[in-house]
Formats: C-alpha cells, sequence, structure tokens
C-alpha cells in the first residue's frame, strides 16, 4: 500500500506540473458563456480557474491507474524503479527508443493528414491556428504527460481491468479495446476547444480533428501496454517535436 501511494504520489506531482504548463498556452477563453462576475477577472485569473478542471481530472485519474495498473499487468518502469518499488522489466532505453522513434512517426502521419486536410479547409485552419497557441512546454508537459496520466493511466488502465472482469479474460483483445477507448475519447477530447475556436465547424475540420488525434491515441495506448507509460509519454512528447519542427517549413 505504501509503494503504491508513493508511486500515486509522485505520477499527481509530476502530472501536476504538467498542468501549470497551461498557464503559457493561449487559449480561446468563451467570455461569453462566463457569469459577469467572471468575465470581469483578468485573463490570467481566468486561467488559474481553468486549471482546477484539469487538476481534479489528474487527481482521479492517478488514483484509478494507481489502484488497478498492476491488476492487468500494465506498468510504469522507470518511475517504479527510482522509486525503489520493484525492478523494470523494460529498461528507460527501451522506453526511449521506442517511444522516440514510434512518436516521431507519428507525428509525420499525423502533420501528413494535416497538410491533406489544409488544402481543403485553408479558412479553418487559419482561424484555429490564430486562435491557439500551445507553447513547447505546454505541449510537452500537458500533452505528453498530463494527457497520457488522464487517457493511458487512468482511463485505459480502467477499461481494461472493467473489461477483463467482465469477459474473465486478460488477452490482446482485452488490451485492445483498452486502447481504442481512450483514443477516441482523445479525439473527441479536443472537439469543445475547436467550437470554442470556430463558431461553425465544419463536418471536415472534425474529422481532420477525429483522425488525426486518434493515431496518436493508438500508438501511445500500444506503448503503454508494451513498453510502459513512460514510452507512450516519451512518444507524445516526440510527436509534438516532430509536428513543429515539419511546421517551421510548411
Amino acid at each position: 500500500m505504501k509503494t503504491k501511494l508513493k508511486l500515486g504520489l509522485a505520477l499527481f506531482i509530476l502530472g501536476f506540473l504538467g498542468v501549470l504548463t497551461l498557464l503559457t498556452a493561449t487559449l480561446p477563453l468563451p467570455l461569453n458563456n462566463l457569469p459577469e462576475q467572471l468575465a470581469q477577472l483578468p485573463p490570467f485569473i481566468i486561467k488559474l480557474l481553468i486549471l482546477i478542471n484539469p487538476t481534479i481530472l489528474l487527481l482521479i485519474a492517478v488514483t484509478v491507474g494507481t489502484v488497478l495498473y498492476d491488476k492487468v499487468n500494465l506498468t510504469v518502469p522507470t518511475i517504479s524503479s527510482l522509486l525503489r518499488i520493484k525492478h523494470p522489466q523494460t529498461s528507460f532505453i527501451q522506453q526511449l527508443k521506442y517511444g522516440v522513434s514510434l512518436g516521431l512517426l507519428a507525428g509525420i502521419f499525423i502533420m501528413l493528414i494535416a497538410f491533406i486536410f489544409k488544402q481543403v479547409i485553408p479558412e479553418e485552419f487559419k482561424i484555429l491556428e490564430n486562435k491557439i497557441e500551445f507553447t513547447l512546454l505546454a505541449r510537452f508537459g500537458y500533452g505528453g504527460i498530463v494527457e497520457e496520466l488522464l487517457l493511458r493511466f487512468g482511463f485505459m488502465t480502467l477499461v481494461v481491468w472493467i473489461t477483463s472482469k467482465l469477459t474473465r479474460r486478460l488477452n490482446d483483445i482485452t488490451y485492445w479495446i483498452g486502447i481504442i477507448l481512450p483514443a477516441i475519447l482523445f479525439a473527441v477530447a479536443h472537439f469543445p476547444i475547436v467550437f470554442a475556436s470556430v463558431s461553425h465547424p465544419s463536418f471536415l475540420l472534425l474529422t481532420y480533428i477525429l483522425i488525426d488525434n486518434f493515431i496518436g491515441g493508438l500508438i501511445f495506448g500500444w506503448l503503454y501496454w508494451k513498453k510502459g507509460l513512460e514510452a507512450a509519454c516519451i512518444a507524445h512528447i516526440f510527436t509534438h517535436v516532430a509536428m513543429v519542427s515539419i511546421g517551421l517549413f510548411l
């Protein structure tokens, strides 16, 4: 119990640092939908208030993941090793190798899809780019760490555990159900910020958001299953590295 508490606390602190990186991002603030008293607050204070939601979700996800991850043979090998909880089955070097290579591949593929859609709906892309600006710090901290704790460590672990209880099996199908559902959620979770940026987003724009983010979710989920949570975080970070690097030349 003490070892799990140690792991959960370490992951929550790491995740909360990732949540704080949102303060560096420029996000569309739907001031028209806020109560009058809140709308009058400075934008920085509103940003601080926005951090409450992801922090609560982070706490829930880390709690769920910490309780269930080892019950379905999922791992957090490197952090567990650093905390002297257990000896890692997968080395950090192996996690780094798979995370970097698959992350870069995902980033290239995502940018290819973005380039195709951008030719069809260029105006909507311009609106999105003008309204939303994630700094590298926010991409790495929130995207690479927080989203993986929420969707992989929390939600994927829960889905795998529930599926294993319902089917009384823990096989490849069980894990793929756990991978696919969070990947869909990861994609759909981007819709609110799109609607906050583009007043009437087209079906093509929503399709692009769905496809692009679903691809990443599949890769990150597979890495969590096969190589551990840290590999998924590394891949998510290097997906952004590839996307930002390619974006400089487009």
